[in-house]
């Protein structure tokens, strides 16, 4: 028998980027309870507002299935007496098992009893396990309340359970679970009586509540394109995907509300005005038919009543002041020229010890250049002007006011400055990618200077840390300075924008300059960290398209020297594993690098040649002229090795008792290690 199960866990408002992960905790742990128990269901739903937390069941077992098992007793001659009755140590088994004697039989010279395990109640196995699976969510900023010892991230007012059509008696922290909860705080209905899992969801949108999270997305979408089209504008949820999110889980009854501001405030960068209506006041940004940013907004009352001006009254109010500011910042920026600022920069300090952020503009153009140089490009200068201008408007007040604006209002008062389109560009695009799957800055000027910028910066984070590495680079949940995301950038920029640039030689010259620039003595392993924390990246980045060990097998060649080389050669590998001449190229690779522990070095003497495999062997080898230029064509050339090194193995005895003739085999080895190790590192495949 199945019935459904609902859990509703109603709390006061939870942050809204704590829901999802919550969503996703809950889900995963009632799988695996349920799983655990060998309890069946159709369906697990999770559900969640800024004040519920909500599991529901779609038919789940009444209880455990019963099992039948055969339980083995005492050995036959304690079991039985010399007469053939049972003893008292047969008797005591059966009635452990609760099992007449007449049911024990004997096997393999045991007695044995088949007894009848009860499945346990699943209102049992969910009231000894709900409390626990609650408290175990994990997020940010959990916190004890009352005097709890459990932390949670917002206390716990009320709590449904209910299996079937009964309530599950179970408790959460001080909440004993009821039929009854709320509904939304300005509701007409408010009060609420949960009679079957199954009308939840009706009762809950009866008192104006939107429980499932998706549905309540779609309210919002169509609610915000509806108030939209009235007024013939537009919104674009693409560009706004966060701030669409975040609504969804701050509201449990959204209703759009459009309001204005006034027109002067246009005057304003679009992307200022659109990042206070959406980073700052959640609300979306209207956009007329030919682009422009409209005086219209929409935001998404939390509401049921009818009468909407104080809330249209109260943002037009607050958008207003926010701009109000903004347009001030803007005006006072703009009585200088970006380039102005860059003196500025000379009292910003980039990082403690390491100077200013005039002091890293004037590394970064050096870098800048010097990449320029590996790229053979002789006209630097809109590169070297980009590199230049990149942290001005670091000092302007509109970025210190709004943070999230860094490069966007560069770009705009270069703009505004007569500065070049792609030097204006590059300034914006030079922070790019903003995160691990955004755009790539799209001009060479963002590209150079963004790696630039990165590599200075991971490069100062590594020699800032000398004797501190495990308290200040980057961890698993610790990212100084944003390291691991530069170090993807730099990586992603280079491989897929296809930039031959030998990034070992950019990370020597930045710890260079940091070093002379400073005064700072660099310890001799802080090139293999970076080279190291670089390859965890890359790993990280490509672990669902390659196989990690083919990466690790092509560490040797140093991936660094060419990046865009390095990812082919990886191609190369990944496409020959399956193939038979590849595995045996593979398999006499290994067997060479096992003998040859140790660097072998020496001539080869052909007059101590005995059998005829060593000479074949060597023949073969010198036959074998491929450039490695090719890894393909190298790759199937050493075709030709694959049986004469596989004779010779068969064959000869390399560890011979006469020590010249073991030493030039080991040495005939060793040429044949080194056309092997030109592909890679066989020991790691």
């Amino acid at each position: 028998m199945k019935k459904d199960f609902l859990l509703e866990v109603r709390v006061q408002e939870l942050p809204y980027k704590f829901i999802p992960s919550a969503c996703n905790q809950l889900k995963s742990s009632f799988e695996k309870l349920f799983k655990e128990n060998a309890l069946n269901y159709d369906k697990i739903n999770v559900y969640a507002t800024p004040r519920r937390l909500v599991v529901l069941t779609e038919g789940l077992s009444f209880c455990q299935e019963n099992i039948e098992k055969d339980v083995r007793g005492p050995i036959l001659n304690i079991a039985k007496n010399d007469k053939g009755e049972y003893t008292p140590a047969a008797l005591g088994f059966a009635k452990k098992n609760g099992v007449d004697v007449s049911a024990l039989y004997e096997k393999d010279n045991y007695i044995w009893a088949k007894i009848e395990i009860k499945g346990n109640l699943a209102s049992d196995i969910l009231k000894d396990n709900i409390e626990t699976l609650i408290l175990k969510l994990q997020g940010p900023h959990f916190m004890r309340w009352k005097d709890f010892e459990e932390k949670f991230s917002r206390p716990i007012e009320n709590v449904v359970a209910i299996f079937g059509d009964e309530v599950v008696d179970l408790s959460i922290m001080d909440k004993k679970a009821t039929n009854k909860t709320q509904g939304h705080r300005f509701s007409s209905n408010r009060d609420v009586t949960i009679d079957r899992p199954q009308n939840y969801i009706d009762l809950m949108r009866k008192s104006n509540v939107i429980v499932n999270q998706d549905e309540r997305k779609q309210v919002i979408v169509e609610a915000a394109l509806k108030c939209a089209n009235d007024k013939n504008l537009s919104v674009n949820f693409d560009e706004i995907p966060e701030l669409l999110e975040e609504v969804t889980y701050i509201t449990e009854w959204p209703v759009a509300v459009m309001c204005e501001f006034d027109e002067k405030y246009l005057q304003i960068p679009a992307v200022v005005t659109t990042t206070v209506m959406s980073s700052h006041q959640r609300y979306f940004p209207l956009w007329t038919k030919d682009g422009q940013l409209s005086n219209k907004f929409i935001t998404m009352a939390n509401y049921t009543g009818d009468d909407f001006s104080n809330i249209k009254a109260g943002n037009q109010r607050v958008i207003a002041a926010r701009l109000e500011d903004a347009i001030f910042f803007y005006n006072e920026d703009t009585k200088t020229k970006l380039v102005d600022k860059y003196d500025k920069l000379k009292g910003m300090t980039f990082q403690k010890g390491l100077g200013t952020l005039f002091d890293k503009t004037q590394r970064m153009s050096k870098l800048a250049d010097k990449i320029c140089d590996e790229l053979n490009i002789n006209d630097k200068e809109d590169i070297l002007r980009c590199a230049k201008l990149a942290k001005c408007d670091l000092s302007t007040s509109l970025v210190f006011e709004f943070t999230e604006l860094q490069g966007f209002i560069g770009e705009n008062y270069a703009f505004k400055d007569g500065e070049r389109h792609n030097v204006a560009k590059g300034i914006c695009e030079h922070y790019f990618p903003l995160g691990a799957d955004s755009a790539l800055p799209s001009g060479i000027e963002g590209q150079i200077v963004s790696i630039a910028d990165k590599i200075d910066t991971i490069c100062a984070l590594f020699i800032s840390t000398q004797g501190d590495k495990k308290k200040k680079r980057p961890t698993g949940s610790n990212d100084p300075l944003g390291a691991r995301r530069a170090a993807i950038g730099v990586l992603r920029i280079i491989i897929e924008k296809g930039l031959q640039v030998n990034l070992d030689e950019i990370m020597d010259c930045s710890l260079r300059l940091l070093s002379d620039e400073f005064s700072i003595i660099l310890e001799g392993s802080i090139k293999n960290d970076l080279k190291d924390f670089f390859m965890q990246r890359l790993l990280v980045m490509y672990e669902k398209e390659y196989d990690r060990k083919i990466f690790l097998a092509l560490e040797g060649v140093n991936p660094f020297v060419n990046l865009c080389e390095f990812i082919k050669k990886a191609d190369i590998l990944k496409k020959n594993l399956s193939d038979e001449n590849f595995i045996n190229i593979k398999e006499n690779a290994k067997r060479v690098l096992r003998i040859l522990k140790d660097e072998q070095k020496g001539e080869v003497d052909e007059s101590l040649f005995a059998l005829n495999e060593e000479k074949n062997l060597y023949n073969a080898i010198k036959a074998h002229n491929e450039k490695i230029d090719d890894l393909e064509k190298y790759i199937k050339s050493l075709n030709s090795l694959t049986k004469p090194t596989s004779e010779f193995f068969e064959n000869v005895l390399v560890m011979d008792k006469d020590e010249k003739v073991k030493n030039n085999r080991l040495n005939l080895l060793s040429i044949l290690k080194e056309k092997y190790l030109a592909v890679c590192n066989f020991e790691k495949l």
